[in-house]
This record gives C-alpha cells, structure tokens and sequence, in this order.
C-alpha cells in the first residue's frame, strides 16, 4: 500500500492524537535539569547526515561531512547524537548517503552515546533501489526530497512527533525544548532558531515571527537578508501534516523533475514556505553558541572560536559531548617547542611553534616548524622548517622540509583563500602551496 491512498492517509491522520491518548506510548524519564512537565510519549529523531559536502571540498572527497573532526577529538555527527542522548530521546535514525559505510563505522553502533539497543537506539538509513517508484532511486536530492523517500517508515513508526536535524553545526541544546514549544502551541511545525550577524544570514534560511511565537516570514538564502534570526536546520514536526504536505508538494513538482528526484529539493525550497503558508508554524529560539561548520571559512572560525574559551559546549559535566574516540597516550610539548592558544589532542607531539591552531591525535611539529592559524588532522607530520598558516591539513598527510602551505595575509572571512590539503598528501621539501589552493587526496607535490 503506498502513500496518498485513502487507506495510508486516514492512517497518517490517525497517528498522533491515537498516540497522546494510549497509555503504552512509550515513555521515558526526564534527566536532570530538563522539563519534567514535558511526558516522552514516542519522539523519534532523524538525523541528516548524508551529504558529500561539497562546498568543504578536498576534506569531504573521501568522508561524509559529518566525519569531519572538530576541536581535535570529536566529529560534527558527535552534536547532534550528543544533543538527543542528553535530551532523553532514545529513538534515533541516522541518514547516511555519501561515504555511509565509513560513517556507520564512526557511530559505532550508537555506543558512545547508549544507543545500542535491543528497542529503539540508533537506526542507520541507508540509500535503497527497487522499493518505490524511479522518482525515489539513489541518493536524495535535498533533505526535504530525503524525508519524502522515508514517509512511509516514519508512518509504520507512528511517532508522536518527528525532530528532524543536520549534522553541520557545533551546539549543545536540550531538544525537548523545542518539543515542549511544539506541543504547547500545537504546531504543524516548529523551527528552532538563532541570531547570528544579518550580513552572514544569506547562506541561511530567515525566520520572521510575531509576538505568540508564529512564524510569518521565511526566506531560503536571501540575496539581502533583513533579519540575523536564522533556522538551525532543527525542526519539530507532526507527522500526519508533514507526511500530507509532502505527498501534496510531490503531486506539483514531481512530474517536472528528472529521474530519481522527487522535485523536492531542500527543505527551504518548498516545505518549510507551504508549512509557514498553513499558518501552524511557530519558533523556538536557541540560546547560547551555534556555529555552521559548511564552509572552510567558518570551520575555521569554529576552531578559533573553540581555541580561547568554552562557550558552554564542552565544559558542562551535565550534558557531555560524546564520541567514538580512540585511546591515544597524552600530548607531549617538548624541550624549545612553543605552543600558544592551541589545542593539543591526545598522541600529539611538538618540537616546534603552534599558534592558535589544533592538532588532532598523533600529529606531530618537528623542530623549526610553524602551524598557524591551522587546523591538523590526526596523524599528521609537519617536517623541520615546514609552515602552515590558515590550512587545513588533513591525516596521514607529510609537509616536508622547508615547505609553506598557505599565506599569512590571508583574508579569514573568505574561503576560497584557505588553503586545503587532502588525505594522505605529501608535500614535498621546499614546495610552496599559495593560500586557497586545493589538493586532492594523495596527492604528492
């Protein structure tokens, strides 16, 4: 039975009221510090973590961008995994696309964060063929045309309500917040939000809202953004209304799109304005640090953000940020090395110069060698007299003797000049490589 028949519709309609009123919903309790007048009737998550993350380049050829390492030990799937597992929500689907299998390996399971389980936990989602028309074959097109592809299963699940994220961005918030604003308000959907800088709001979707909290205003990437209040790309739904306006915008656009796409597209593009148009959109704003990671750019900024203070992601005892970490013996700083406003991961070891910059585990600085302003990854060798400034180097890379990568003149708001080196890379003594250049993984220069 496939959806948009009249059978799988009174079903979808069914789904939340029948599940607030059954006293078997499932139920889980509250830790501390969280809302205890908010019941965990059947909350399901459904983390989006399958794109090639094209715009990070050489760093995502070879890894799903929710691999990508962040302040040395963690990986940017660590936030949101950590954000629901403090939060208490137990049910957890992670969409994988590009570069799946490596990433399933990194979640290990849901180990890190007690999520493997015998009933619920971490579920992977995985690109299937042969199981719904030729529009839903293959990767998904966007995470709107992603969650399309998956109605079916989130209507055999039959949540209450449906928490739907990205993996992009470093954070820690209770989740079950946003959920308790959902059910208050009695949203279609709810949008968590935050404010950032309006010149920086053009790679965002913009959120305008009234005084109850509604949502009257939305914009997907605004050419000339008039508000910093920005969608986190965290979003509470019902599902009944969400599963219909998918079936409805399918119906529209589908016809129109090539093999394999639903039309869909992202979901700034046409779900969230057709939501915010039925006027049960509300917002929940997001207080404390949020910073997306998509772009060279800011992923530096993050790192430097990171590097000098807290900013109350790392430090609370009470909500942990969890990953699969290897056991390494601990950082070593060495006789004549200098090591200012830096992070230093397990296994590192430095001889030479680091300047506001991070090291991921086993990196080693020899003697004479300068990291600025840099990010390294694991296992990573900076030779005598080498000097890295504004780069990102990824692992089992070599920069041999006297070799530069990167300019110190370089512009940190822009990312085409931050230079990028690929796994396994190997820089030869003396090479110079100009800020902003890329290399491919394995490349030998």
């Amino acid at each position: 039975m496939r959806m948009g028949s009249p059978q799988v519709d009174d079903v979808v309609a069914a789904v939340p009221r029948s599940l607030v009123a059954m006293p078997s919903a499932r139920v889980h309790g509250a830790p501390p510090g969280h809302c205890a007048d908010v019941a965990r009737s059947h909350v399901l998550a459904l983390v989006q973590a399958g794109g090639a993350g094209g715009r990070m380049d050489v760093l995502t050829r070879e890894r799903a961008k929710p691999a990508l390492p962040f302040a040395g030990v963690f990986q940017l799937v660590d936030f949101p995994l950590s954000n629901l597992a403090n939060s208490g929500i137990t049910d957890v689907w992670l969409s994988v696309q590009f570069q799946g299998a490596g990433l399933g390996e990194e979640v290990a399971n849901g180990r890190p964060w007690d999520l493997d389980r015998n009933r619920g936990g971490l579920r992977l989602l995985m690109p299937q063929e042969g199981t719904g028309g030729t529009d839903e074959e293959g990767f998904a097109k966007g995470n709107a045309d992603e969650l399309y592809r998956f109605r079916d299963q989130v209507v055999a699940e039959a949540p209450e309500a449906l928490v739907v994220m990205s993996a992009d961005h470093v954070y820690t918030f209770d989740v079950m917040d946003a959920v308790a604003t959902h059910r208050r308000t009695g949203a279609e959907c709810t949008i968590v939000t935050t404010i950032i800088p309006t010149a920086e709001a053009t790679d965002h979707a913009t959120v305008e809202s009234d005084d109850d909290g509604r949502v009257t205003g939305f914009a997907y990437k605004p050419e000339s953004p008039t508000t910093g209040t920005v969608a986190t790309e965290i979003c509470v739904y019902e599902p009944a209304a969400l599963v219909r306006v998918l079936e409805e915008l399918h119906r529209e656009l589908g016809a129109d799109a090539g093999e394999g796409d639903t039309g869909l597209g992202d979901y700034g593009e046409h779900l969230l304005p057709r939501l915010v148009g039925r006027g049960k959109v509300f917002e929940h704003a997001m207080k404390g640090y949020w910073k997306d990671l998509g772009q060279p750019h800011k992923y530096l900024a993050a790192h430097r953000d990171v590097i000098t203070g807290d900013l109350g992601v790392f430090d609370d005892p009470d909500w942990p940020i969890m990953g699969h970490q290897q056991q390494r013996a601990a950082a070593r700083v060495l006789d004549g090395a200098r090591v200012t406003d830096s992070l230093l991961s397990p296994g590192a070891a430095v001889s030479g110069t680091v300047i506001r910059s991070v090291l991921g585990p086993g990196v080693v600085v020899e003697q004479g060698a300068l990291v600025r302003d840099s990010v390294v990854f694991q296992d990573t060798r900076i030779q005598e007299g080498a000097r890295l400034d504004w780069s990102v180097v990824d692992r089992d890379c070599v920069v041999e003797p006297g070799a530069e990568v990167g300019s110190g003149d370089t512009d940190p708001d822009d990312s085409d000049a931050i230079a990028l080196v690929g796994r396994g890379s190997r820089i030869g003594a003396g090479v110079t490589i100009p800020g902003g250049a890329r290399l491919e993984p394995g490349t030998t220069a």
